[in-house]
C-alpha cells in the first residue's frame, strides 16, 4: 500500500499486489479512489493505513499526540496506542479505550479513529474537551488484534474472521483465540469454548494470549490513574457493564447503570438510534474473560463495552455509508462518560478542598470569637 499525503488537497491510496501465505500484509479488498481529508472517516481502512494515519496524528499534533508501542502479536506486530493530552508537570490521570479485539468489526477501529479526529479538532474551541485534555491523557489503541484485523483484509472469504492468529496446541488444526475470552477475569467459567476451532475458544489459560498480556500489563501499571474503560464492539446497540458472570456483580453496579444509561441517552439525541445497556448476562449472553471486567476487577470504576450498529440487518458488514451517524452518536455516549468520569474526580476534589477551607475558616473563626 502506497500513501500520498492526508491533508486538505486529498489522500491517494494505490492497492499493490495482493499478498497472501501466513504473516501476510492486509490486502485492499477493493481498489480505492481519491479520498479528501472530509471523507477518510468515512471509509474503513486497512492496518496499513490505520498505522499510516497514526503517524500523521503524531506529526501533525506534536505538542499533544505521542504514540507507545506496549505489546507484540503473535505474528511479532506491534500493538500501539495513541497517547493524547495537554502537557503537565504533574501526574495526569487516564481515559482507556481499544478497538479491534475481534477482526471482523471494522466500524470499532473506524470509531477509534473518528474519536481521536474529534477530541484534536475540538480541543482548542471547546472548553469542556479543552479542560479535560489538561487533566487527562487519553490512551487510544485503533487496532488491538493486529494479526486478525489484517487476516479480515486478506479476501472476502476471511472477512468475517474474529479471533487472534496464533495455532491451535495439542492438535488442533485450528487458528486463533477469542482475545476477550482470554483475560484474567473469572477466565473460563461461562461462556466459552475449549474447543479452539470454536469462535469464543478461550485460550489454554488466561492470558495465553500475546495480546491480553499486552493489555493486562498496561492496566495494571495504570490502573490507579485510569478514571474510565472503553472497549468498542459491533455489533447490537448495546452499553455493557460488569460482570459477564451472571452470579457476580460490580460493587458500583447502580453508578455503572447510571452512567451508561446517560450515555444512551446522549446516543439517541443524536440520530434517533436506541442503545440497550445493562450487564452481558442481562441483555446479551453471559462471557467470562473479557477485558471489561478486568478492567473492573483491577478497580477501575467505570468500565464499559460499547457495541456499535446496527441490530444485525448487516451485523458486522456495516456499509460504509453508515460509518459517519455511527460514530458520531457513539462520540457523544463516550463523551458522556467520559466528561462523568472527569467531573466526579476534579469537581469533586475541589468541593472538598473548599469545604475542608471554608470549615478551617470558619473553626478559626469561632475560636477567635471565643476569646473575645
Amino acid at each position: 500500500m502506497m500513501m500520498l499525503g492526508l491533508g486538505s488537497v486529498g489522500l491517494v491510496l494505490l492497492s499493490l499486489a495482493v499478498q497472501s501465505g501466513h504473516g501476510a500484509q492486509d490486502s485492499a479488498v477493493w481498489s480505492r479512489e481519491e479520498t479528501t481529508e472530509r471523507n477518510y472517516y468515512t471509509r474503513y481502512h486497512n492496518m496499513s493505513e490505520v498505522t499510516a494515519w497514526m503517524e500523521q496524528m503524531k506529526r501533525e499534533n506534536p505538542d499533544v499526540v505521542s504514540s507507545m508501542v506496549y505489546g507484540q502479536t503473535y505474528e511479532r506486530r506491534d500493538i500501539t496506542l495513541l497517547k493524547i493530552g495537554l502537557s503537565s508537570t504533574g501526574r495526569k490521570k487516564a481515559i482507556w479505550m481499544d478497538c479491534g479485539i475481534h477482526a471482523r468489526e471494522w466500524i470499532a477501529p473506524a470509531f477509534c479513529q473518528y474519536f481521536v479526529r474529534e477530541i484534536l479538532r475540538t480541543y482548542k474551541t471547546d472548553t469542556k474537551v479543552n479542560e479535560m485534555m489538561k487533566n487527562l491523557d487519553f490512551y487510544i489503541t485503533p487496532v488491538l488484534n493486529v494479526d486478525g484485523y489484517i487476516y479480515s483484509w486478506h479476501n472476502e472469504s476471511t472477512r468475517l474472521w474474529r479471533k487472534s492468529r496464533s495455532p491451535g496446541t495439542g492438535g488442533c488444526t485450528c487458528y486463533g483465540t477469542d482475545l476477550n475470552r482470554n483475560f484474567y477475569a473469572n477466565w473460563g467459567m461461562v461462556g466459552v469454548s475449549t474447543d479452539c476451532c470454536s469462535q469464543t475458544y478461550c485460550g489454554t489459560k488466561a492470558l495465553s494470549e500475546s495480546e491480553a498480556r499486552a493489555v493486562t500489563d498496561m492496566l495494571g501499571k495504570m490502573r490507579e490513574d485510569i478514571l474510565a474503560f472503553l472497549t468498542i464492539h459491533s455489533y447490537g446497540q448495546l452499553i455493557l457493564v460488569p460482570y459477564g458472570h451472571p452470579n457476580i456483580s460490580a460493587p458500583n453496579y447502580d453508578e455503572l447503570m447510571e452512567v451508561g444509561l446517560g450515555a444512551a441517552k446522549a446516543i439517541k439525541a443524536v440520530h434517533g438510534m436506541d442503545y440497550t445497556v445493562g450487564t452481558s448476562p442481562d441483555i446479551l449472553y453471559a462471557n467470562s474473560g473479557s477485558s471489561r471486567d478486568f478492567a473492573r476487577l483491577i478497580g477501575i470504576p467505570l468500565s464499559f463495552t460499547f457495541e456499535l450498529r446496527d441490530k444485525g440487518e448487516h451485523g458486522f458488514e456495516l456499509p460504509e455509508d453508515q460509518i459517519q451517524p455511527t460514530c458520531e452518536e457513539a462520540y457523544a455516549g463516550a463523551h458522556h462518560i467520559i466528561t462523568y468520569a472527569h467531573d466526579k474526580v476534579f469537581y469533586s476534589y475541589a468541593a472538598t478542598v473548599t469545604a475542608t477551607l471554608w470549615t478551617t475558616l470558619l473553626a478559626a473563626w469561632v475560636s477567635s470569637a471565643t476569646l473575645l
